[in-house]
């Protein structure tokens, strides 16, 4: 049913092929040629950043000069690969799968704690450029693609892992060391597992001690999982690849921390009560404060934040956080102060998204961000200023760059012109600069550098092919009370008054919104829109940023999804005459894909046709 409904819903598009479809693919959605992993220097003298060619996945990797707003190329993957084609092995395309990065090239890179020298890798090898000289090395790292490499904090050795295990180079020596043995497929030591990856936004599986003379690992035993054979489609010849999947409800990999020396030598296994707590999902390893973990039960209902002993493994706890319904994780904390005094930390026990300063010991000090303010992401802090940056708004269609002094009030910060925009940010680690990624339905996303305090420094240059279109969006709250914030996109073409299908884009569940201030969110739908339909996005009970409450009222009764799908339709179509409710066909993907079969399913008086990805 699903594939007939495409047809009929786009049966107005042409045969001919589309100039759009065809130049959206081609500039990966017009992303492509955008700066993109913008990172200053700690000293917040640069900013290094990623961008492709217009036309082209292959990112290479520029430095922007703060002083004098001028950009350079520091190294291209051409350079490396003298004209060979790039090669990725089965991890690192299923590492890149799990991050969602369809570019290729330079995908990410680690930047020393001094600022001078930058890791890349790029077909299964790793590079070491440094700044001063320009030089550029590969180091010795074997046969076997070197994954999430690391540079230590005194910035002599790089660890990473390689054939499931984990290993060490010293940079002068140029010598690689093994510190682990026996990794498999099944079982990996340094590196995430599935779970943590997929559904945790963790995707780190060791790290450095502040000393560089330890490293904590991850060991993840995947035996015990299901097999599911997968092949790909564009290879039939090459047959199936088996994989182990924890599929829901079934088996998990069995998660332990370990920490041995960097020279080699025996692991100490963290102690924890793995049985009641068998998620690891954050690690951290401040300069100054002890490890830390964050552990949680399966349902993600309870969780405990953990100081670790090093040298013994023993955990004490800092503190515990429960949800009748669920814990939302926000992998920025605990965010450890410079000076070991404290640490920032996520809740969302006071009924909203709220960031406490907390002491070492674990105990409440004071709420810097309460949980009216809206908050999305942290962008750093500066501990010479006592001031805490970060991206929100109370309007969860937008996101806006506020800087909070001494847990004072709010004030926000003059980084985008347009009115209604998105905004997140990162600081450097001086707290300096700000490096600000903006997008409204203005304009595609755009990196900007500002000085703190001062003004701006100047833009990180874009080579990007511009869309054709501009998305015709309205936004606005529909239906009684506090009511569902919508968005209707028109035709360019189309007449006042005149009925029209509508085609319901929908995801309906925690953690992403869909009516937001975003050209390259609504690019496509304009291009469907542009068909001959009203498109419509809706976001009810179950999607983030309007509480606690409003988002965990779906737990085990995802009826209220639809429920308020099919109301702020019809609430939409008293205030839009030209919305034909006879005529109605809903799409979306992943929860939207649910929902969508959901309400194809259960909802025919209203749903005409269906799309479920």
């Amino acid at each position: 049913m699903f594939a007939l409904s495409l047809a009929v819903l786009l049966s107005a598009a042409p045969a001919a092929e589309d100039p759009f479809l065809r130049l959206y693919a081609e500039t990966r959605r017009f992303q492509a040629g955008r700066p993109v992993a913008a990172k200053a220097t700690p000293d917040g003298r640069a900013v290094l950043f990623l961008r492709a060619k217009p036309k082209s996945p292959e990112q290479t990797l520029f430095l922007f000069d703060v002083a004098s707003g001028q950009t350079r190329e520091l190294v291209s993957p051409d350079q490396l690969l003298t004209g060979a084609a790039e090669k990725l092995s089965p991890a690192e395309k299923a590492r890149l799968e799990r991050m969602r990065v369809t570019a290729r090239g330079f995908t990410s890179y680690q930047l020393s704690d001094d600022g001078q020298r930058v890791l890349v890798t790029l077909s299964g090898r790793l590079y070491l450029y440094e700044l001063a000289s320009q030089k550029v090395t590969a180091l010795a790292t074997g046969e076997g693609a070197p994954l999430d490499p690391h540079f230590s904090p005194d910035g002599k050795k790089v660890a990473y892992v390689r054939d499931n295990d984990l290993r060490v180079i010293d940079l002068p020596a140029g010598k690689e060391r093994t510190l682990t043995r026996g990794g498999t497929d099944l079982v990996t030591h340094g590196l995430a597992e599935f779970v943590a990856q997929e559904e945790m936004d963790r995707f780190e599986g060791l790290w450095w001690s502040p000393d560089s003379r330890a490293l904590a690992y991850e060991d993840a035993d995947a035996g015990k999982l299901e097999r599911f054979a997968i092949a790909d489609p564009m290879h039939p010849e090459a047959g199936a690849n088996t994989v182990a999947y924890p599929r829901s409800g079934k088996e998990n990999a069995r998660v332990r921390l370990g920490i041995l020396s960097a020279a080699g030598g025996p692991t100490t296994w963290v102690q924890w009560d793995a049985a009641r707590f068998p998620y690891l999902a954050t690690v951290r390893w401040p300069k100054v404060g002890p490890l830390c973990i964050l552990v949680q039960n399966r349902e993600q209902t309870e969780e405990h934040l953990l100081a670790v002993d090093p040298k013994t493994g023993k955990t004490r706890e800092l503190l515990a956080e429960t949800d009748a319904a669920w814990l939302n994780l926000a992998q920025g904390f605990p965010l450890w102060l410079d000076d070991g005094s404290g640490f920032f930390w996520y809740s969302e026990r006071n009924g909203g998204p709220e960031v406490e300063l907390r002491a070492a010991t674990g105990a409440p000090a004071a709420s810097w961000i309460g949980p009216d303010a809206g908050f999305l992401s942290l962008a750093g802090f500066d501990l010479k200023r006592r001031a805490l940056y970060f991206a929100g708004s109370p309007n969860p269609t937008e996101a806006h760059l506020f800087r909070v002094i001494d847990a004072g009030p709010a004030e926000r910060l003059a980084t985008d012109e347009s009115g209604g925009a998105t905004e997140t940010g990162k600081l450097s680690e001086d707290g300096s600069v700000l490096v600000v990624t903006s997008t409204s339905t203005a304009h595609m996303p755009r990196v900007a550098v500002f000085r703190t305090p001062g003004g701006k420094a100047g833009d990180l240059p874009s080579v990007a092919v511009e869309p054709p279109l501009e998305p015709r969006i309205e936004i606005r709250k529909v239906g009684p009370g506090d009511g569902l914030w919508a968005a209707i996109l028109r035709p360019h073409d189309a007449k006042p008054g005149a009925k029209l299908p509508v085609i319901l884009e929908v995801y309906g569940g925690p953690g992403h919104l869909q009516v937001v201030h975003s050209m390259r969110e609504n690019l496509l739908l304009q291009w469907m829109a542009d068909q001959g339909f009203l498109v419509v996005k809706l976001d009810g009970r179950g999607t983030p940023r309007r509480g606690r409450a409003f988002e965990r009222a779906i737990k085990n009764d995802f009826s209220l999804t639809l429920e308020d799908q099919a109301a702020g339709l019809k609430a939409l179509a008293k205030e839009v005459p030209e919305l034909d409710l006879a005529r109605v066909g809903v799409e979306g993907w992943s929860f939207g894909g649910y929902l969508a079969a959901l309400a194809t399913m259960a909802r025919p008086d209203l749903f005409k046709s269906g799309i479920a990805g």
